[in-house]
């Protein structure tokens, strides 16, 4: 993955994203956004180089780089095998998965929230959804280092790979007749949500075992994604009385 400009540059290493190298064009002035772009590749231990302008015009995708670029060592994801290993002979887990969630930042909210309420992992599209970014471990807030985050290219077969061990599958979704109070979410979950725009798509939908909505009691229009996985996570959290 390739990171253009000074400031995605910057904002990748404050987010401790791993960086395989960082390359500035001979002749760049310097200003303190390049020396802190310097300094924290030597605090890195990410390699720094000074190369010719015309190397990253050439790699440049945008034709943004202001004079420096990055290289983004490729995120490791795991397979949904590897999560459910991970749920193995557990009477309470969960898995969250997203139905072709497309905003990277959001992605990492909701890694953000599987870490800190004790998910087994995150279940994410290939295609058509968002990968990991550099937003995405800003959003993350460093959850991203200890999140199994599975990719796989048939989310339903992965939700009937869960069913086989054991678990529930719950959907999010504002046209669910049963409330979060109401709904048997505790034990093995497996929680879906939908995409920013279109929610659950029909075939994801059609493999849920039951629907769930979030309680409203305002007049504005429901959370995002990322607002609303937390909200529904805590509840399974709840009444499985993990944590404290």
């Amino acid at each position: 993955m390739i990171i253009e400009g000074r400031n995605a540059v910057i904002e990748a290493l404050r987010a401790g994203m791993p960086l395989k190298r960082i390359m500035q064009a001979e002749g760049t002035k310097p200003d303190r956004s390049l020396e802190e772009i310097e300094r924290r590749a030597a605090q890195e231990g990410v390699e720094f180089s000074r190369v010719p302008r015309k190397v990253l015009d050439d790699k440049s995708e945008r034709g943004a780089h202001q004079g420096v670029m990055a290289e983004a060592k490729p995120y490791r994801y795991v397979t949904i095998s590897d999560v459910l290993k991970r749920s193995a002979g557990k009477k309470n887990s969960l898995i969250i998965a997203l139905d072709h969630v497309t905003d990277p930042g959001n992605l990492g909210a909701v890694i953000r929230t599987a870490e800190v309420i004790g998910a087994d992992g995150v279940l994410v599209a290939k295609r058509r959804a968002a990968a990991v970014t550099p937003a995405t471990y800003k959003s993350s807030a460093g959850a991203l280092a200890h999140v199994a985050l599975a990719q796989e290219a048939n989310l339903v077969r992965s939700l009937e790979r869960c069913k086989e061990e054991g678990f529930w599958i719950a959907g999010a979704s504002e046209r669910a007749s049963q409330s979060i109070w109401d709904s048997p979410l505790e034990g093995r979950i497996v929680l879906v949500m939908g995409s920013e725009g279109d929610g659950l798509a029909r075939l994801t939908a059609e493999r849920c075992d039951f629907l769930v909505r979030l309680p409203q009691a305002g007049q504005v229009g429901s959370l995002n994604v990322a607002q609303a996985t937390t909200a529904i996570a805590y509840e399974w959290m709840r009444r499985c009385s993990i944590g404290n």
